[in-house]
């Protein structure tokens, strides 16, 4: 990808006038695109299973492959529906016009909603194919770790939660990992096809309010923006983490012991139960309680986020420099690049309890190396509300 978007995509023919429609993603370029991804995936996949054979190589990097490919497709689905936008709100503003007022004819208005709907179709096959397979692609990953777990079982099963760990956290940290990747993916691969658009679209925009003019106007505000909110969420749910670490482990001390009840009588006796119910509900208030000023961060911040480019644009409306096509072009390029800079913002949560899995499996893979248990497995739960 980097090789392609630095060098290898600068040596491809331009299509010749811009097309808006389906016909985009078999135009010239994007099949050029697709032979050179097919070309360098067979060329990596080819030398790794060669050198490091691997039994689960063909889902690791062929499904991974397959995974960034659409991923780079429904970008260019987003570029498209974007390109669409400028002439067809073009034309709504004429017909609205009084000037313009009968110049502009059903069947125009028609023509531009089935383009749309030409390139809407195509996302949802791929979105709907991409899913699937996704799902097999997850459950393989929790597979490998599964088999790798089980065959090392007599030296796991000691650790607190060890069954739950296995059973759970596998399917989980799969998941959760690759929904988490495929953002990213999507967020790098937005920022790269975007960016060049907000840039040019910048030209029309002639100043930012409080600020005046400055070079490249709407892609300095969309990164102050996303990073300022970036940083802002990162601060105030620094503790969620542990937090959801601890929730886990005093719910499976929790559950361990009404299974043991089931087995024995002398077990998950009312007052071991009410202690260990204790904890659950300790650490589950103290968890409340971070994550309600976490959302009174997140949440001042993305309402704030729908009108700020609306606010950003309010000399520009002023002026009267740009029409509704290029207005609605621009809200569309500046909240893609704002959504991929604000990856973290919008990922924190799942990133929250991704760093709580990795840390419960961390225990195994120490465990099998002869590494010492990290120390979080021995930490206190944190004291809150009673």
């Amino acid at each position: 990808m980097a090789l392609w978007y630095g060098y290898a995509g600068n040596l491809v023919p331009l299509a010749g006038p811009e097309i808006i429609g389906v016909a985009r993603f078999w135009s010239g370029p994007e099949l050029w695109f697709d032979l050179y991804f097919a070309l360098s995936v067979a060329i990596f996949a080819g030398f790794w299973m060669t050198f490091a054979p691997h039994p689960w190589a063909i889902w690791s990097i062929l499904g991974s492959a397959l995974i960034l490919f659409t991923s780079y497709f429904q970008v260019q689905v987003s570029v498209a529906i974007n390109e669409w936008r400028r002439p067809f709100y073009d034309l709504i503003q004429k017909a609205l016009t009084p000037a313009t007022k009968g110049s502009v004819s059903a069947e125009e208005f028609f023509a531009g909603i089935l383009t749309f709907f030409g390139i809407a179709t195509v996302f949802i096959v791929v979105a709907v194919l991409t899913r699937f397979f996704t799902s097999h692609y997850v459950f393989r990953w929790r597979t490998a770790m599964n088999e790798y777990y089980v065959a090392n079982w007599p030296r796991l099963r000691t650790i607190e939660g060890a069954s739950q760990r296995v059973q759970e956290d596998t399917m989980r940290f799969a998941t959760i990992l690759e929904n988490l990747g495929v953002s990213l993916i999507n967020a790098v691969l937005t920022l790269i096809a975007f960016l060049p658009v907000l840039l040019a679209l910048s030209s029309y925009v002639t100043e930012l309010p409080l600020v005046g003019a400055i070079p490249y106007p709407l892609v300095i505000a969309a990164v102050t923006w996303s990073v300022f909110g970036t940083g802002l969420l990162a601060l105030i749910g620094i503790r969620l983490p542990g937090i959801e670490f601890h929730n886990q482990r005093v719910e499976a001390a929790y559950r361990k012991e009404l299974v043991l009840g089931e087995e024995s009588a002398g077990r998950a006796d009312p007052p071991t139960l009410a202690m260990l119910f204790a904890n659950v509900r300790r650490n589950y208030f103290w968890l409340y309680l971070n994550y309600m000023y976490f959302n009174v961060g997140r949440y001042v911040y993305l309402q704030t986020d729908i009108i700020f480019p609306y606010f950003l644009l309010v000399p520009t409306f002023v002026a009267g420099a740009i029409t509704l096509g290029i207005m609605q072009q621009i809200l569309g390029a500046f909240q893609e690049v704002r959504h991929s800079f604000q990856y973290l913002v919008t990922s924190w949560s799942t990133i929250v309890d991704l760093i709580s899995v990795q840390k419960r499996l961390q225990s195994f893979e120490a465990t099998l190396h002869g590494d010492p248990l990290p120390s979080i497995e021995t930490e206190p739960e944190p004291q809150s509300l009673t």
